[in-house]
Parts: structure tokens; C-alpha cells; sequence
């Protein structure tokens, strides 16, 4: 049956995925709702709410407001909270009523400015589409506000893209980390980290970790992203901001995700049929190191080695990133099929699919998935948590299996 769901919950709508990108800039984040919306986002989309303070706030839409389009309570109420706070910019998140009632965003982020002295940016985020969507139409939003990219043509007076900003040698920009991306608050540091020690160059992760609601960094760097060398796609949410800046600024991007190595456990997958299930850039990132290793067992390049890998994703799913047999997955009945028919000796997937996973064997008749280090066993499932599959479910498994 389409859209029932009998082993996960509910992934996170558009307007959580655009929040996730501006949790940690010190703006003002306004969605757009009666409240529901932004209990959904603070208590369960939002790992970081709970440890991380951000003036995220619900417009607190009312029946007749909504009915009547009354947009200027809710500009009233806006430049109050945003004359008390310290913030460096508003930014207005949609949902399903404004979209309903066919709220004007330019209209609504322009009566805003002219009553407050910072910038106004606004989401047009339906509730509709899954966070992933949320987070690219924010990624391009923030960079086409902030980033310092238009110099005036003398010979035309027209403004034309800025190809001519020097790049500073050394410094990387990391376009798509977010926690529903990356499911590890820590990665930030780790790339920074790493990119220090392989390469000597300053990574600048561009919504999460350094930069610290509140700091002096967040919006700074967005104002000086056409100064990087190459930008560093770790999302697919994050692929058409990077193609935007390559054309305003000339800067190159690389897809991939530098930290792989830590999510793909040391075993033999040399000719086995493997399924990860992921967002797609990381699933292809865990795809060729999984190779790299099966090739590395003898050295011989003549000799394949190469396991059978398929990527396999519930959200965006990029043509140009994907291979030949690669899955976009909608509904749970695909995901159990695929098992039964395919019978992978290993899957990677966030561990609330375990279940399922076992289910599909049973119901084929060939037996349950084991955990990772169950290696006897031909069918091993392997945990690659997604917190935009599991979300605040899988952080509540974690604390009840700690306790036992």
C-alpha cells in the first residue's frame, strides 16, 4: 500500500532541512506555522536543540490570520523578537498554510526589511517535500544573499558574475554538513582535521561546528566563499549550491566525503554483493572505498577483487551521481523486495532498517541478517546510521540500550 509505513517513522519534512542549515548562523529563524511545525523541528528533526541554543521561533499562526492573509501581525511580531534578540539576519521558513494560502515570501521578506536594519531572507518550504529539498533551496538561498559575488561591467553598467576574486591558496570549503546529512555533530572537526593533516589547508565548514550560533564567523564566511580554492560537496542537497558558485566565482567542487574511512568496518568484501543504503554521496563515498580496499588485498590490479555495490537512497538520488543499477527507494514494500529478490551478503543502513532487513530474509526463506562482527554468517547487517531515517527514535534506542 503507497505510503504505509509499518517499521519507520516519518522522515523529516523541507522546512527541517532548511532550519538544520541556519540552526547555527545567530539569525532569527521564523517558521511559518500555528506551532506544530516547530515542535516537530526542536523535538525531533533537531539533534542539536537540546544542547546548542538558536533563536528559532513559530510566527504562531492563528485561524484567521491564515484565513485573511494578515502578514503584517506577523511582521509585528517579527521586528519585536528581532529588536530583543542579537541577531545578524531573519530568515522565514514556509509550510503547508503559507503554501495553501499562497503566501508572497519576496513580498513578506521586503516588508520585513524595511522595518529592520538587517537582512531578510525567506524558505519557500511547503512541508510537502522531504529535508533534503528544505536544505538545497537554503544552501542556495544563503550564498546567493551573503556571498559578495557582483561587480558593475563600466563598459555595460550591468552586473555580471565576479570571476576575477583572488583565491586564497590553502582554504577549502565544505558545502552540505548538516546533521540530517551526516548524522555526527563531531564531523566538522574531523574534516577540519583532516584536511589539516593530509593536505595543510583550512577547511570552512559552512553551517556547522565552528562556526557557533552567535560567533563572528558564520555569515563572514559566506561573504568570502568566491576566496576558497575548491568547495567539497559532502551532500547531494549541497550539489546545486556548488555548481552556482563554480559559475559566480569560477571555483571548482569535488564530490565526496574525506572521513569515509571511519564508517566502513575492517572485514573482507572482496565478491560479495553489498546494498548501502544512505544519502548518495555518502553511500558512493563508502561504494569506492570499499573498492579501494578490495583491490588493496593483493596489490595485483589484474586480479578482481571488487565486490558488487549498490547504492541505494530514500532521498535525492542525482543522475550524474549515480551508476548503472543504483535505487531510489519510495516506499518500505521497494526496500523489502529489493532484499528478497537480490539476497545481499551485506547491507549498510541506518540501524532502524535492521528489522526490516530481517523480515525481508525470513520472508524469502534464506535466513536473518547477523550483526557486523557475525562474520560466520553470510548475511551481515551493518550499521550506517542516517538520523534523517531514525531521527530522535534511534537516539532514545541508544540511551535505552545504555542502560540495560
Amino acid at each position: 500500500m503507497r505510503g504505509l509505513r509499518k517499521y519507520l517513522t516519518p522522515f523529516a519534512p523541507d522546512q527541517s532541512g532548511a532550519v538544520s542549515v541556519l540552526y547555527e548562523l545567530g539569525g532569527l529563524i521564523v517558521i511559518c506555522d500555528a506551532g506544530g511545525c516547530t515542535g516537530n523541528v526542536c523535538g525531533f528533526d533537531e539533534p542539536r536543540w537540546f544542547e546548542q541554543k538558536s533563536a528559532l521561533f513559530s510566527a504562531g499562526l492563528r485561524d484567521m490570520d491564515a484565513i485573511l492573509g494578515r502578514d503584517d501581525r506577523l511582521v509585528e511580531k517579527l521586528v519585536d523578537a528581532a529588536s530583543k534578540l542579537d541577531v545578524k539576519f531573519v530568515a522565514i521558513i514556509g509550510t503547508p498554510v503559507p503554501a495553501v494560502i499562497g503566501t508572497d515570501y519576496k513580498a513578506l521578506g521586503r516588508m520585513c526589511e524595511k522595518k529592520l536594519n538587517m537582512p531578510v531572507i525567506t524558505i519557500d518550504t511547503d512541508g510537502m517535500e522531504l529535508y533534503d529539498v528544505g536544505e538545497e533551496k537554503a544552501w542556495l538561498e544563503l550564498f546567493r544573499t551573503f556571498a559578495e559575488k557582483e561587480m558593475i561591467d563600466k563598459a555595460s553598467e550591468r552586473i555580471k558574475p565576479n570571476l576575477d576574486i583572488e583565491k586564497k591558496q590553502g582554504k577549502i570549503g565544505v558545502l552540505g554538513l548538516t546533521p540530517q546529512d551526516i548524522s555526527d555533530l563531531q564531523a566538522p572537526k574531523k574534516i577540519r582535521e583532516y584536511y589539516q593533516e593530509k593536505e595543510g589547508k583550512e577547511a570552512i565548514c559552512y553551517c556547522m561546528g565552528e562556526n557557533v550560533c552567535r560567533s563572528t564567523d558564520g555569515l563572514d564566511n559566506y561573504r568570502t566563499a568566491g576566496e576558497v580554492e575548491k568547495n567539497i560537496v559532502v551532500s547531494p542537497a549541497a550539489l546545486a549550491t556548488a555548481k552556482y558558485l563554480e559559475k559566480t566565482f569560477g571555483t571548482p567542487y569535488e564530490v565526496t566525503y574525506p572521513i569515509v574511512e571511519e564508517l566502513v568496518p575492517d572485514m573482507d568484501y572482496r565478491r560479495k554483493k553489498i546494498l548501502i543504503v544512505h544519502q548518495q554521496v555518502i553511500g558512493n563515498a563508502m561504494r569506492a572505498e570499499i573498492r579501494r580496499r578490495c583491490q588493496k588485498v593483493n596489490g595485483n590490479p589484474s586480479v578482481d577483487n571488487n565486490a558488487v555495490v549498490t547504492v541505494a537512497s530514500w532521498f535525492m538520488m542525482k543522475q550524474e551521481l549515480s551508476e548503472e543499477g543504483d535505487i531510489s527507494l519510495r516506499e518500505e514494500d521497494d526496500y523489502m523486495e529489493l532484499i528478497k529478490k537480490e539476497d545481499y551478503d551485506i547491507v549498510f543502513a541506518d540501524p532502524m532498517m535492521k528489522r526490516m532487513t530481517e523480515d525481508a530474509y525470513k520472508m524469502a526463506g534464506t535466513g536473518c541478517a547477523a550483526d557486523a562482527h557475525e562474520t560466520e554468517r553470510k548475511r551481515i547487517f551493518i550499521d550506517a546510521t542516517h538520523f534523517a531515517v531514525s531521527g530522535k527514535l534511534r537516539e532514545e534506542m541508544k540511551k535505552r540500550e545504555a542502560s540495560r
